[in-house]
C-alpha cells in the first residue's frame, strides 16, 4: 500500500512538472507571436491592386524601389525612385517629411519589408509594402515601364509636391 502511494505521488509529481514545462513553452510561444505582431504593425503589406489604390488615394506619396540599380533599369513602377542601399535609405529618410506615405517594393518583398522596418525606426508611420514585390505586380497585369529612372538624390520627388 505504501509503495502504491509512493508510486502515485511520483507519477503526480512528474505530471505536474510536465504541465509546467508545457506552460513554459506555451507562454514562450505567445511572447514570440506578440513580438511578430508588433513588427507587422510597422507597415501595411498590400497586394498589387490595393497597393496601387492606396497610392492613388494619398496626397503626398512616393514609390521607393529598393532593388539594385541593374534591376531598376529593367521593368519598374512609373515614378519610382531607386534607393538600393541602407546608406542611401538613411540619407533619404533624413530629407523627407515624416508624414509622407512611402510605398516600398523590391523583387519579391523581402528587401522592402526590411526597408520599411528601418524607415519606421526613423519615424515614418505611413509605410506600405508591395506584397510579393514587382513579381506579383507584373503577374497582376499592373503597369510597368522600362528604362532609366530617378535614383536617390536626383531632383523631383513623388506627386503633389
Amino acid at each position: 500500500m505504501v509503495v502504491k502511494f509512493q508510486l502515485l505521488c511520483a507519477i503526480l509529481y512528474l505530471k505536474m512538472k510536465l504541465v509546467r514545462v508545457f506552460l513554459f513553452f506555451l507562454l514562450a510561444g505567445f511572447l514570440h507571436l506578440e513580438a511578430q505582431v508588433a513588427d507587422s504593425l510597422k507597415y501595411k503589406s498590400l497586394d498589387p491592386y490595393y497597393f496601387h489604390l492606396e497610392y492613388l488615394k494619398q496626397d503626398s506619396s512616393l514609390f521607393l524601389d529598393v532593388r539594385q540599380p541593374f534591376e531598376f533599369k529593367g521593368k519598374r513602377i512609373k515614378d519610382a525612385i531607386n534607393i538600393p542601399s541602407s546608406k542611401e535609405l538613411n540619407i533619404l529618410a533624413d530629407t523627407l517629411i515624416k508624414n509622407y506615405s512611402l510605398f516600398l517594393y523590391c523583387s519579391t518583398d523581402y528587401r522592402s519589408r526590411s526597408a520599411a522596418e528601418k524607415l519606421y525606426d526613423k519615424g515614418f508611420r505611413k509605410l506600405y509594402n508591395l506584397e510579393g514585390g514587382i513579381v506579383a505586380w507584373r503577374k497582376e497585369g499592373m503597369p510597368v515601364i522600362k528604362g532609366k529612372g530617378r535614383r536617390a538624390g536626383s531632383r523631383g520627388q513623388g506627386k503633389n509636391q
